[in-house]
């Protein structure tokens, strides 16, 4: 009997020795899988900048938009208006992903994205029924140097105000630095950057209780 458990003993010391190297290589498999997925991570979120977030404030429930048209720089009169369709579109659609929200669009307001018109807010607010407010800005790259040559890359920022006027939080969203884009259009730019930039204000928002959805 002594001398089976000692032949199993030895056994088993053998079995468990050629195993070690795979051992080994399963914690080196486990180790990239969890360095990749934190690099995929961080890819996800590079392109995205919280420029602000007020802690203090605790929006109400929200129902109704006023969603203003973007600044569009460079000021070309040319762009604005395809850019205009393209964000409202995006804002739209992204939307529809967190509730049943009613926007309304305010048109042609040159609401000036760096120096917003608080009285502007708080009067389309209470007009419209709505409990926030969207303010967009689209920003075009350059390409080359002299005649200005549009990129396909630009820079989403949005401004969300409550309906006193008071910023609650602002994101920006560069497509290169987020997608590394260097194919494709400057409106599936647009729809990509706006896209995120909805989603990381509203999953910011959710995180820290600051807001509740949408009525159903």
């Amino acid at each position: 009997n002594n001398v089976n458990k000692f032949l199993n003993f030895i056994n088993n010391l053998l079995k468990f020795c050629v195993n070690l190297p795979h051992l080994f290589d399963m914690k080196k498999i486990l180790f990239c899988g969890l360095a990749a997925s934190l690099i995929i991570i961080s890819c996800k979120n590079l392109g995205s900048t919280l420029v602000k977030l007020n802690h203090s404030i605790k929006l109400k429930h929200v129902d109704r938009i006023v969603y203003f048209d973007p600044e569009v720089y460079p000021d070309f009169e040319e762009i604005k208006e395809p850019t205009n369709n393209v964000i409202y579109s995006a804002v739209s659609d992204e939307l529809k992903n967190y509730g049943n929200y009613k926007i309304m669009h305010i048109n042609n307001a040159n609401i000036k994205y760096d120096s917003v018109d608080v009285n502007m807010i708080k009067e389309s607010c209470l007009n419209n029924g709505a409990e926030i407010a969207l303010v967009p800005k689209v920003k075009y790259f350059k390409v080359g140097l002299g005649k200005y040559v549009f990129s396909n890359q630009v820079i989403v920022s949005m401004k969300m105000y409550n309906n006193d006027g008071e910023l609650v939080i602002e994101n920006s969203y560069d497509t290169y630095k987020g997608s590394g884009r260097l194919l494709g259009s400057a409106e599936n730019s647009i729809k990509i950057g706006t896209a995120n930039v909805i989603k990381n204000m509203i999953t910011e928002l959710r995180s820290r209780n600051m807001t509740t959805p949408a009525s159903e």
